[in-house]
């Protein structure tokens, strides 16, 4: 009876160790989640920057919106520029994900909203965007200013996946990035992967339009490997 119930002590010890285990690891993940409904303040949250990439003037607005998926405000970027971008400069992340919701709401040469990451400057970042006119979702590296798109893994050729954008109506764009792999989903599907191995380092994270683009972002999610 004695090594029976010493045989079930250790076991019981074993399960109470695995579950502290999973709990710890779940309460370090959900600790290095952050969400910025941008609701905080009429200004952009703490620790972000905003600018552009290029030539031309972007502009940065959190307003109030009644479509907002999470109500009162979001951010509007309304000027035109080759790029522009805000993001938080402060966040650091190598290795996690980011995610946002956004809404094209106009523009003639562009209606496209993006995710930034592991952005160094605004001359240095990677860049996953979906397009409204073009009706298609690409992955880009922005380098010392200029832009190339990024082959999607498993296929010789291509620019991106085709995708149904919706102009005027809210869509959700999340990007996961582990090293060299990217995985990018558009409403909650799969799209494609990306690998690459230009930048290695922790970055900002953020949003992103391009041209005359008037793109509305709301629900900006992202998160770090613990």
């Amino acid at each position: 009876m004695g090594r029976q119930r010493d045989h079930l002590s250790i076991g019981s010890v074993n399960l109470i160790r695995l579950l502290c285990l999973a709990l710890a690891t779940s309460n370090c993940v959900l600790a290095s989640e952050d969400r910025e409904t941008f609701d905080q303040s009429t200004q952009l949250p703490h620790g972000w920057q905003s600018g552009i990439t290029g030539q031309g003037r972007a502009k940065w607005e959190v307003i109030p919106e009644q479509s907002a998926p999470s109500k009162p405000n979001v951010l509007r970027q309304s000027g035109e520029a080759t790029f522009a971008w805000a993001a938080k400069m402060d966040a650091a992340v190598k290795d996690g994900f980011a995610e946002v919701k956004f809404k094209p709401v106009s523009g003639h040469e562009d209606q496209a909203g993006g995710i930034i990451w592991r952005v160094k400057d605004a001359n240095n970042y990677y860049i996953v965007r979906a397009n409204a006119l073009e009706g298609n979702v690409v992955l880009y590296k922005t380098v010392e200013g200029n832009r190339s798109s990024l082959p999607v893994k498993g296929r010789m050729f291509g620019y991106g996946v085709d995708a149904k954008v919706p102009s005027g109506k809210w869509s959700t764009l999340r990007v996961e990035f582990s090293g060299k792999l990217f995985t990018v989903y558009f409403n909650d599907a799969k799209l494609f992967e990306v690998k690459d191995e230009t930048f290695n380092d922790a970055g900002g994270v953020g949003v992103w339009t391009k041209a005359d683009s008037v793109t509305l972002f709301d629900d900006f999610i992202f998160g770090g490997k613990p």
